[in-house]
């Protein structure tokens, strides 16, 4: 197969990733397993790549810019938004605790359960639902990570942030956005921290996010 995870990791360090847990798990994460078969060759270039229902991946370097903003020591539960086929998900189970993701569509969801299990990654609860109302039973979430646009973080997933956690989304209208990494303080107050990047998301669909199409 063209390529290896140290191309990824190479992209992922020319754009500035330098925490050494985060390329290390980029390196240990085989991308062939996390998307289509008939994209397989792909794999290991630095870009999207389409999965069902007018869904992309998103490109891997992003990826891991998006995961090292939410600044993993190994202890966290994380909620993350948009499982997809479960390679940012891989990311973050090898670094944090146990990963609660949330996917709107049943078939991708399953999916990457498969994907997971293949590479042995059993700390994660792939869940089907809409991922702007997050996961209150499991809540509260140390990190969130949200993998589609919309222009202001959703109230459900504010609430089930934790004091001094920190959540990465892409802010805008869907094509056009800011990922931008939001902290809370010990007060509860949500408070932008900093832009991490320019890009194009998918939009964001669900009760407190856009209205889904018909």
């Amino acid at each position: 197969m063209p390529g290896s995870p140290e191309d990824l990791v190479r992209a992922a360090a020319a754009c500035g990733v330098g925490d050494r847990r985060v390329l290390e798990a980029l390196r240990r994460i085989p991308r062939e397993l996390f998307v289509p078969p008939e994209h397989a060759g792909e794999a290991y270039l630095d870009r999207p790549l389409p999965i069902p229902h007018g869904q992309v991946t998103t490109q891997p370097s992003l990826v891991v810019r998006m995961v090292e903003a939410l600044g993993l020591e190994g202890g966290e539960k994380v909620l993350e938004v948009g499982t997809g086929y479960g390679f940012q998900t891989a990311l973050l189970a090898l670094l944090c605790a146990f990963v609660c993701s949330v996917e709107r569509y049943p078939d991708v969801a399953e999916t990457a359960r498969r994907n997971l299990s293949r590479c042995g990654i059993s700390n994660v609860r792939v869940v089907v639902g809409d991922g702007t109302r997050g996961l209150p039973e499991e809540a509260p979430f140390d990190a969130i990570l949200v993998s589609a646009a919309f222009p202001r973080v959703p109230e459900p997933l504010a609430s089930q942030l934790a004091p001094g956690g920190r959540l990465v989304q892409p802010v805008g209208p869907g094509g056009a956005e800011e990922v931008v990494l939001f902290g809370k303080s010990r007060d509860g107050e949500l408070v932008r921290r900093a832009g991490i990047a320019d890009a194009r998301f998918v939009r964001l669909y669900g009760d407190y996010g856009f209205e889904p199409p018909p």
